[in-house]
């Protein structure tokens, strides 16, 4: 009777043991683990990263890190990292958020638009994925790449045309620069290269004449009549005289373009810079600034009217008066500079 005591309490034991572990492997892989408030979280993993960079990086949204990294290793998660972007969800237990972790990477909506050099885009890309500021720059100014698609140091910022794209965090700056080149081919159909052509002008150059609208403009309703000037201007063999150009050069010259130019003085027009529009009649070699898809549009559809001038209008800021002749446009270049006086802009 003893005995059968001694076995009962034993399969009891058993029983009870059982139930804790069955409780214990239930809560490890099937409870809510997460200790963020938020109703989700963002885990960037990077490309060379280990198990260990993980583990650190997912402390502070994990409740039991002991638990997660039992479940992940013994998932095997932790010899097959994947990199990128991931979302995590409030209220996830550890099998759900390794399922996450080694499966569903997220892609980001990348933004960029007028950035005034490939320095400035390659800073603005490094905020948004995972390749550095420096690897981008590289690959942007790669000049095997350039002379292959048939572009240069001073027009390469012209293959990135801004907008809104889909990519994926862990993108490399080869990839970027190969899907980019993929956008402008897209970008530059049939009928916008037709529209170029028919104007003596190709991508390129069409770029140029955008990025200087671009910068004389903030107005999008204004732009095609800009660029309309800057087309009579261009037709008839006149210098653009834009003064965006010479800001350009400016800054160039003095290796600055942190620096706010607001007024163009007599001095700035003979810096001798093939971006000195009031030097030289040719087009300047590369853009001043990436133009919005709206300036280039503005080129390929310039409005048609006979204006040869334009200046900033004091009375409408944002917009400009436009003459026909250099005596109108005179008369309104004088209340111009009449009223940058009265504001005290002398640079």
């Amino acid at each position: 009777m003893y005995i059968k005591k001694i076995i009962l309490a034993i399969a009891l034991l058993g029983v009870i043991g059982l139930g804790i572990f069955s409780y214990y492997v239930y809560n490890s892989i099937f409870v809510s683990n997460t200790k963020f408030e938020q109703n989700t979280t963002e885990v960037f993993i990077k490309t060379d990263a280990n198990y260990k960079d993980v583990i650190q990086q997912l402390r502070n949204k994990v409740d039991d890190i002991s638990s997660f990294d039992a479940v992940a290793r013994r998932k095997g998660y932790a010899s097959n990292i994947l990199p990128g972007r991931f979302i995590l969800k409030k209220g996830m237990n550890n099998n759900e958020m390794i399922n996450t972790l080694r499966s569903q990477n997220k892609p980001i909506k990348l933004v960029f638009n007028n950035q005034e050099r490939v320095e400035n885009l390659a800073g603005r890309i490094a905020e948004q994925i995972e390749a550095d500021s420096l690897s981008l720059l590289k690959t942007m100014r790669n000049s095997t790449f350039l002379a292959e698609h048939d572009f240069t140091q001073e027009n390469a910022l012209a293959m990135y045309i801004p907008n809104q794209y889909e990519f994926y965090w862990n993108t490399s700056a080869e990839e970027f620069q190969e899907r980019m080149l993929k956008e402008y081919k897209r970008f530059w159909n049939e009928n916008r290269i037709q529209k170029a052509e028919k104007l003596n002008l190709n991508p390129k150059s069409v770029n140029v004449i955008a990025s200087i609208v671009q910068k004389e403009t903030a107005k999008i309703d204004e732009r095609k009549r800009v660029a309309g000037v800057y087309m009579n201007r261009y037709k008839r063999g006149i210098k653009l005289d834009a003064d965006p150009t010479v800001i350009y050069a400016v800054k160039k010259q003095n290796k600055d373009f942190d620096t706010v130019i607001k007024r163009v003085l007599y001095k700035d027009l003979k810096v001798d810079s093939p971006y000195n529009t009031y030097m030289y009649k040719e087009l300047p070699p590369g853009p001043i600034t990436m133009p919005d898809i709206s300036s280039i549009e503005a080129v390929l559809n310039y409005e048609n009217h006979d204006y040869l001038y334009f200046v900033a209008d004091p009375e409408n800021p944002g917009y400009h008066k436009f003459a026909k002749s250099l005596r109108q446009h005179n008369v309104n270049r004088q209340a111009y500079v009449r009223w940058i006086n009265k504001m005290g802009i002398n640079r």
